[in-house]
This record gives structure tokens, sequence and C-alpha cells, in this order.
């Protein structure tokens, strides 16, 4: 039976660790493309997912536990998506926190729910990950079987985040609710250079950039971007105090355990470019970024030390450096950050998916999400109208 029968016969079953699938099962479906190459992004590989696990940064007592769907027709494996029981609401960076205190004052109980998403990961990419040639009834399946197992459970909701555009709009004819966020992306217009990307800015925005940069490079060391072999351990022991200094700051524990970078040292350091700030041949500061097909995504940033503009530096300008370099199409900043507009990274829409159990819950959640993406637009036109490129061809030289 094909994919193209109307009635295929798909059985969809439940995994609590992706020990219980192959890595090449899995990768059959959420990574296609890396047979003859990079993996679109590397977050819903099967050797992620599993550094993820085997390091015990999700797993029972995180609040994150896994609950992933595989879809099999007549014994293949043909779909399959990260799905987790939530015990809360971090670490997912498009925000229902109000949704929960208002089910909670309601007399619901809003938690656990379930998340289909890359964990700590604000990166859009497919969710519902389908082998090529059942890309219709491998996302049906997929949905059906999440809001079943939802159902199933009593759980209040299930939400899919940083899903693809596509997938948004599929869900929603599905009968799952369409949510709208804003991230702020640098995209690359075939810039030969870093000053070639400057050129394109007003010349205000040009000569404050430039500033900046120097000023940074004022801290009195070397900046150095690694990626693969260049990686040793020496730099995750550094990386992991900055980033413990950071998540202690932001989150009040860190999300990933230090084991999570022993193993990506292993499994995942050629999908990471890792910017070190070293003084004294002492590392200061670095800031983590991973490597897709056509993008470079920004994850992570700490210190020990603080110096004027170096934030910057590592994370916005040494990632616009790398993407100029390497050919590739975007860089992904991360979650949030009206700052990062005037550094060249401009609104742009973000999407997920979401199913709430209570009927007149979700028709109020219904009604704010249209009035959201509405607001959502408004916001991105007029951050867009104020970025830092030239509006006409008559600015002043570079």
């Amino acid at each position: 039976m094909t994919s193209h029968d109307p009635t295929p016969t798909i059985a969809v079953n439940v995994l609590t660790s992706l020990d219980q699938i192959a890595q090449a099962d899995w990768d059959a479906c959420a990574c296609p493309e890396a047979a003859d190459g990079r993996a679109n992004d590397p977050f819903t590989t099967w050797r992620f997912l599993h550094a993820l696990e085997a390091s015990g940064s999700v797993g029972r007592g995180t609040g994150w536990e896994p609950h992933h769907l595989v879809a099999e027709q007549d014994g293949k494996i043909i779909a399959v998506a990260p799905l987790y029981a939530k015990g809360h609401s971090q670490g997912e960076y498009i925000f229902d926190h109000n949704w929960a205190h208002a089910f909670d004052q309601a007399g619901g109980r809003y938690y656990p729910k379930l998340q289909i998403a890359v964990p700590f990961t604000p990166a859009t990419g497919r969710r519902f990950l389908v082998k090529p040639g059942h890309e219709v009834t491998g996302l049906s399946a997929l949905v059906q079987g999440a809001v079943q197992f939802a159902s199933e459970n009593g759980v209040s909701s299930l939400h899919a985040t940083f899903c693809t555009e596509a997938e948004a709009i599929a869900g929603e004819q599905m009968g799952l609710m369409r949510r709208t966020s804003q991230q702020f992306h640098w995209e690359n217009n075939d810039y030969a250079d870093f000053d070639g990307f400057l050129s394109s800015l007003s010349s205000r925005k040009r000569k404050a950039i430039r500033k900046e940069r120097r000023t940074a490079q004022e801290f009195g060391g070397d900046i150095r971007m690694l990626t693969g072999a260049q990686i040793e351990p020496d730099h995750w022991d550094a990386f992991w105090r900055f980033y413990q200094d950071t998540g202690a700051r932001k989150w009040g524990t860190p999300y990933l355990t230090r084991a999570f970078f022993e193993i990506a040292h292993d499994t995942l350091k050629d999908d990471i470019a890792l910017v070190i700030a070293e003084r004294g041949g002492t590392p200061i500061a670095g800031a983590l970024n991973f490597i897709g097909r056509e993008t470079l995504y920004g994850r992570y940033w700490g210190c020990v030390e603080d110096h004027p503009c170096l934030h910057f530096e590592l994370c916005y300008y040494q990632a616009i450096d790398f993407a100029i370099a390497r050919g590739l199409k975007r860089v992904e900043a991360g979650a949030q950050g009206e700052h990062k507009l005037a550094r060249g990274y401009l609104p742009v829409q973000t999407h997920s998916l979401h199913w709430i159990a209570d009927r007149g819950f979700a028709s109020a959640v219904e009604r704010y999400l249209e009035e959201e993406r509405r607001a959502v637009g408004e916001d991105i036109e007029i951050l867009t109208a104020y970025g830092p490129f030239r509006k006409t061809r008559r600015d002043e030289q570079p």
C-alpha cells in the first residue's frame, strides 16, 4: 500500500527513549537530505536529541519526559516526531505562561501538557518529520496520533513550537490553532564579505557597527572561530563556565548538563561553530552556534569578564562573518532581542500549532491568537521600516 492510497493502515506508537529506535530509521525521516551533505538543521537529528537524553538534560525530573511518536505503515517507519510531556513551560521560547495562569484560575489543571519541540531550542525547523514519499499520510498520522495521545491521557493541551510555515498551515487545516511570533534573522544577500554587508546599511548604522567591532577588539586578546577537530575538550571546560553564568542569570539553573557538552564533543562537533575570546591564553567569553545546511543557528553565549561590545562581536558579527565565508543564507540568532535590529537582523515570523482539550478555553485562546497575529504582523512591518538598511540608493559613500 503506497502513501497515495486514500485509506492506508498506519499505526502510531510512542517511545519513551530514542534508544528504542535505530538512528538510521529516525534520521531517514528527520534529515533525509543529509544523505548528500549536511542536515537542514541538526536539532531534530537522532544524535542531537539523543545527546539531550543521554546527558540527563531531558528525562525524568527535568519537566521534559520523552514520548516520541513513530508512525508505521505496513511495518515500515514513515514518520516520527519529538514529543515530550511537560510539567512546566520552561525552555520553550513561545510563551504560554498566561494561558496556564488563566486555565488554573478558572479551576483547570494546565500541566502536564504535551510538546512537539526541540527542547531549549528556539530554531525554526520541521517538527513533523516525514519520510519522503509519505508527506500527506505521514503528517496526518502524526497530528492525529498526537491529539489522540493527548486526549487519552487527559492532558490539557498539545503544542508544536517553531514548526515551519508549511506545517503551521497544514496543521491549521487539520483543526489545530496556528500562532505566529517573531524573531530576528540576518539574511545573506550574496555578500562577498562583511564590508559588502556594511555597504548595504545606512551611513549612521555602518559607522556604529564599525565602532562596535573596534571597541570589542580592544578587550586585549584574540577571538577564534572553531569547528570540528579544532574544538578540544578544554574549550568545553571553558564554555561550561560561561554557560553556567548565563543560565544562572536567565533561568535560575542551566538547562543543559555538563554531560551534554561531553557528548556533543564526540557526536556533534562537526555541527558546531564555537567562538572563543581569549586573553592571555585564557578563555574569557564564548558563543555557541550550530551549523545547518543553509543557516547558522546562534544558541548560547557567556563570559567570565565583561568587556564593551564583546557580546555583539561574538554573537552577531562573528556569526555573520562565518555565514558569509561558508555561503550560508542566514543567521538565526535565537529568541527575542530588538537590539539585534540595529545590527542587521530583521524581524521574521515564527510559527507554532496548538490543541486545547477544553472547548471553552480553546475558543478564548483562538480569539486571542487572531488578535496576536495582527499585532505581530504590524510589529514586524514597523520594525522592518526602522531597520538599518539603506532606504534609497543615494546614501552617502561607505
